[in-house]
């Protein structure tokens, strides 16, 4: 109970006298703010029930900026911890948290400041990319009106017109007192498909289109497919990707053709191995001599998940300095593209340990070469296999559908990890393969009746199986650009 946190109110409450309106509000928010409790609102913004409660316990019960710890950040260097507290006085710092793109006045960029002024005209930099960026407008957002305002201070939420180069998550600060405050991890896509407009006039418009969305989401991507002209767009799963072809048509006026969903698979090592290759070519004149030792280990934990890491020890000028950037570039080249089925390898590190020059015949491209060719032969020779994105999914169910439900997990290559309740309804959570997901939420809605709900996130990335490793080379096979250098 709320007269709980305060001694004197309890005692008044245990003598029979009721808190005023005011005293109730002020307890409330005292336990919301100790995190005592969490204050529910219901209601439903369809029928606009319950929405105006809301925005007054947002006011009544929430901490205001000054309520809570300074922001946390670092350095431009990441070395040194520093804050911000909330006030005026201190330095400006602020953090854009959505970009959008508005038809009217170009790219808005949503930020709250965190600490500081900042006036219109300013001149603000991005501490994350070093790169200066000026105020045009302010805006102060209402819904679809806006305001345009000359100041804005510590603990606002404004619009800013005229930033050309921040993104999501990104920091604007004082030139002269640069901090990066908290970073926004942004996961990796799990899926893509392949877009086509109906139409080749509609081509500039869906690439300007998907240009402007991807600005706003950090974990939407799209490229275009040299070899087969298509674009292809990756989200973080089948609704993630449906949404953004709904939005270029509704919001840009470019119909699609949708290809079939695609797992964005990874190749990774299996154990480490030394390769020494030797790249040598005389035709005439100057030849092409380059002799490299790169020893390949697999990554564990976290940076196992993460991309190709490139280290060199070279020791008594074996490789000159001027030479290592073209080796790692050959190895880079190859695990962009794996030697499987042409997925990028992640969880590799390949350190540069010896190797051999000529004063005449040696060069960046030649060790670029050879790079590349020891990348391959690498990824042979460690164990490289096929992995694929495994979810973790969390399924809200009747009881009496739960069976129904664990047998289709089971079937989809999944395993139940846990399972719980949460009222009258049951929860189980499982792992399951992605590509064993695509149409998941017709077959629950099926078995059922409609009933359950289900929510998915990356967990991480595991072998293929044997017998699906085989259909999947088959199937991509020739992606890999995987010739021989010489």
């Amino acid at each position: 109970m709320a007269v709980e946190l305060d001694e004197d109110a309890l005692m008044a409450y245990l003598e029979g006298e009721e808190p005023s309106p005011i005293e109730l509000k002020k307890l409330i928010r005292k336990g919301t703010l100790q995190g005592a409790f969490v204050p529910v609102i219901t209601g439903t913004a369809f029928k606009n029930k319950g929405v105006q409660p809301l925005l007054d316990a947002i006011i009544d019960y929430m901490p205001s900026p000054i309520d809570v710890e300074a922001i946390k950040g670092t350095s431009v260097d990441g070395e040194t911890p520093m804050t911000r507290p909330s006030s005026d006085d201190e330095p400006f710092a602020a953090l854009a948290f959505k970009i959008m793109s508005d038809p009217f006045v170009g790219t808005l960029t949503f930020a709250r400041i965190y600490s500081g002024v900042l006036e219109k005209g300013a001149s603000v930099l991005n501490s994350v990319k070093g790169k200066r960026e000026r105020v045009g407008r302010m805006l102060e957002m209402n819904a679809n009106d806006r305001t345009d305002i000359e100041i804005a201070r510590a603990g606002d939420i404004i619009a800013i017109v005229g930033c050309k180069d921040t993104t999501t998550g990104e920091t604007l600060c004082d030139p002269d007192a640069p901090v990066i405050l908290e970073k926004m991890e942004f996961p990796e896509p799990v899926i893509k498909v392949s877009v086509e407009p109906k139409t080749k006039a509609d081509q500039e418009k869906m690439t300007n289109a998907l240009i402007k969305l991807a600005a706003e989401d950090p974990s939407f991507r799209f490229s275009r497919d040299e070899e087969t002209g298509q674009t292809v767009i990756e989200g973080m799963g089948e609704l993630h990707l449906d949404i953004i072809c709904d939005r270029m048509k509704r919001e840009f006026k470019v119909e699609c053709d949708i290809g079939p969903p695609q797992v964005a698979y990874r190749e990774a090592i299996t154990r480490s191995c030394e390769i020494e290759h030797t790249h040598k070519k005389q035709s005439g004149g100057s030849g092409q001599f380059a002799k490299i030792k790169v020893k390949f280990e697999p990554l564990q934990g976290e940076e196992g998940t993460s991309g190709f890491i490139f280290e060199q020890e070279i020791k008594g000028g074996a490789v000159p300095k001027e030479y290592i950037p073209g080796v790692a570039k050959g190895l880079e080249s190859v695990m962009s593209n794996g030697v499987l089925a042409g997925f990028p390898v992640i969880g590799c590190k390949a350190t540069l340990v010896d190797g051999g020059y000529h004063d005449v015949d040696s060069s960046v491209m030649a060790f670029e070469i050879a790079g590349r060719a020891c990348a391959r032969k690498g990824l042979r020779e460690a164990g490289a296999k096929l992995m694929e994105p495994n979810m973790k999914v969390e399924v809200i169910t009747p009881e009496e559908s739960m069976g129904e439900v664990i047998g289709d997990i089971n079937s989809r290559r999944g395993m139940v990890a846990e399972l719980s309740d949460r009222g009258n309804m049951k929860v189980v959570r499982a792992k399951v393969p992605l590509a064993n997901m695509f149409q998941y939420v017709s077959s629950l809605r099926s078995l059922t009746k409609g009933r359950a709900s289900y929510t998915m996130e990356l967990d991480s990335y595991e072998i293929v199986p044997p017998n699906v490793e085989k259909e999947l080379l088959a199937k991509y096979k020739g992606n890999t650009g995987d010739d021989d250098d010489e």
